[in-house]
């Protein structure tokens, strides 16, 4: 029993470790974008989980990689929000007739009250993705507080251990293809009215002749038949 009991208490201990070890790397400045297909429109979610060593968070600024000009901040009730614009060297074109000669270069969030060490909040910004499929954009983030800051600014590299203070990124992913017509399908539809139409052309040129005989012959059948009700009524009125 005491080796079973010495076993657990060990695991314990160890799970405790992997927790401790873990619990900084899942309280980081995260982004989560709604879509990360190159070119598209997308909203992304910047994630505040925790203030900094105990200390409430005051504002968060994010930095926009060079690619990204323009950006559309969602309003949040708790906190007040500027955007902090970079002169480009040269214009862009807006896709509207104009030109931007100006690009955001950073959005900073501040708080109408500090935001307290155990609450988390989010920040969402509406923007174009640049048509760079496998690019990846980093969105380096100073985060202060009451006492202190933390930036949250060092790159992940591929391949290597995570640093202390990730930035937040996306990997931009290509389009998908558009699916192909299906012709197959159609085709059913199309013989009917092509049948129909050469049918309509056949009377029109003559070759459905056999119609008109037959209306004609009814046409005189009513006609006799119209002639021997009248000749029948004479003849009763002479008789």
């Amino acid at each position: 029993m005491s080796s079973v009991l010495r076993g657990v208490a060990v695991g314990t201990a160890a799970l405790g470790l992997v927790l401790l070890g873990a619990s900084p790397a899942s309280a980081h400045v995260t982004v989560t974008p709604s879509t990360t297909v190159a070119g598209s429109y997308t909203v992304l979610t910047f994630s505040v989980p925790h203030g900094c060593d105990g200390s409430s968070t005051t504002s968060v600024a994010v930095s926009m990689p060079e690619q990204i000009i323009a950006v559309t901040p969602t309003v949040n009730p708790g906190w007040d929000v500027e955007k902090k614009m970079e002169k480009l060297d040269t214009p862009v074109d807006n896709g509207h007739g104009g030109q931007y000669t100006e690009r955001v270069d950073q959005v900073v969030y501040t708080a109408k009250t500090p935001l307290p060490e155990g609450l988390r909040d989010t920040f969402e910004l509406s923007l174009k993705l640049p048509e760079e499929a496998g690019a990846k954009l980093v969105f380096p983030a100073i985060q202060k507080c009451e006492k202190g800051e933390t930036p949250w600014t060092e790159v992940t590299e591929e391949g290597a251990e995570e640093p202390e203070h990730p930035a937040p990124f996306i990997v931009l992913t290509a389009a998908e293809p558009a699916p192909a017509e299906n012709t197959a399908s159609a085709a059913p539809t199309i013989a009917p009215v092509q049948a129909s139409a050469e049918s309509a052309s056949a009377d029109s040129d003559g070759s459905g002749g056999s119609g008109l005989v037959g209306w004609a012959g009814l046409v005189l059948g009513a006609i006799g038949a119209a002639a021997g009700v009248t000749a029948l009524l004479r003849g009763r009125k002479t008789s």
